[in-house]
């Protein structure tokens, strides 16, 4: 494909600088609230499974109307669509507050339920926030800008979970909960307000024929008939799915590395931190022209940055192996978006994107689930390195599976 960059094109453009603050804002408030959320949740029931239970009570309604939300993004104002998740998401996060400030008998007694409750619903606000985030990037910014902005886009993304997850340990060891989903809450309305200055953008044209069912199923058909876009959503999602480690950080901060609220900010934020410094990086100098090598070989580190951190008992190291398995993934996350906005049509992006989704975004959340069941069956430790070695395994299956994938270039 061979496309010319300038650096700093996308940067240039004021509605594309306002999307990515809203999303580097955005980006704090929701790995703040991963931070409190956990750390809540473990002190009420001080068992790893249920920090896996945060995950699948987020994942099932992502899943469940992901494809539909495909749909709604490649038929309708994109910028409204945001807009209205991230208003879910604010609701959300005074819930919480609420919930979590209140002296009522009947909260208190059913305080664990009520916050799974939240991040369901939270899920469904997610679930309509990617596919439009995705479609709606590419009608901001002229098509030789993808390279360089998907990486400013993901590195600002990126840069919200590096200060998110410490902000939300530090507030909470300080402060409290109250003040913590307060400050989640402010960060949420920032977001939206940016979200507001963007400009209204035009929707490609689209089958007004075309039903419902036909609809998301073209979406679905050509995600399996593109081998690119295929096999770089298929090793994520098996990566993401068995190399996640987040879920499992209370339990390492609280058990295995003696940190604290504090520390497991800093544990959350650490794979952050590798991945805007790769990021920037990576505006300077792609790493696309061996696309698929590249992918493949970052994946298979990534996978052994996650044994590392497993058999870690020193916090240093613990942060050092984290920021290596974040600075590997995000070489991942770039390719993968990009070859996704390059072989996708303007009009099918949302339902590409929410296909991706159920492959990726929500594998986030089953790869939590994932890794508090194994730690029940297996313990902490020995399920993260198992995860770790399942990564390294799927990345060796895929290389065989799809040889294409090995000489893609862009």
């Amino acid at each position: 494909m061979g496309i010319k960059h300038d650096p700093f094109s996308a940067l240039r453009i004021r509605d594309y600088r306002n999307f990515i603050t809203a999303r580097l804002f955005i980006s704090m408030a929701y790995q703040m609230l991963g931070v409190l959320v956990g750390w809540q949740i473990y002190e009420i029931t001080k068992d790893p499974f249920s920090l896996g239970l945060i995950g699948l009570a987020e994942a099932i309604p992502s899943l469940s109307i992901s494809l539909y939300a495909g749909h709604v993004a490649d038929r309708n104002n994109r910028k409204r669509i945001i807009f209205l998740a991230s208003l879910v998401m604010l609701f959300c996060s005074c819930s919480l507050l609420f919930i979590s400030s209140s002296v009522s008998a009947l909260i208190l007694t059913n305080k664990l339920y009520l916050i799974y409750s939240v991040i369901f619903l939270s899920g469904i606000g997610r679930g309509f926030l990617s596919p439009a985030n995705f479609a709606f990037l590419s009608q901001l910014i002229p098509r030789e800008s993808y390279p360089k902005a998907i990486s400013w886009n993901t590195t600002s993304w990126q840069f919200g979970m590096v200060v998110g997850p410490a902000l939300g340990g530090l507030i909470y060891g300080f402060y409290g909960v109250t003040t913590s989903y307060s400050v989640d809450a402010v960060l949420t309305a920032i977001s939206i307000f940016l979200f507001l200055l963007i400009k209204k953008k035009h929707l490609p044209v689209y089958n007004e024929e075309e039903s419902l069912k036909d609809s998301i199923l073209s979406g679905v058909k050509f995600v399996f008939k593109n081998k690119f876009i295929l096999s770089a959503i298929t090793l994520d999602l098996f990566a993401v799915l068995f190399g996640g480690a987040v879920a499992l950080l209370p339990v390492f901060a609280g058990e295995i590395l003696k940190t604290g609220p504090e520390g497991l900010g800093y544990l959350r934020a650490a794979p952050a931190i590798g991945a805007v410094l790769m990021g920037l990086a990576m505006t300077r100098k792609p790493l696309t022209h061996n696309a698929g090598k590249n992918l493949l070989i970052t994946v298979f580190l990534f996978g052994l940055s996650i044994l590392l951190f497993a058999v870690s008992s020193n916090f240093y190291l613990s942060l050092f192996a984290l920021g290596l398995s974040g600075a590997f993934d995000q070489v991942s996350v770039v390719i993968r978006a990009l070859i996704m906005q390059l072989e996708t049509p303007e009009n099918m992006k949302g339902r590409v994107s929410s296909v991706d989704s159920i492959f990726i975004g929500s594998s986030n959340e089953l790869g939590a689930f994932e890794s508090g069941l194994a730690a029940k069956m297996l313990g902490t430790v020995p399920s993260v390195i198992f995860g770790g070695c399942m990564t390294l395994i799927v990345v060796v299956l895929i290389a065989l599976k799809y040889p294409q994938l090995r000489k893609l270039k862009l």
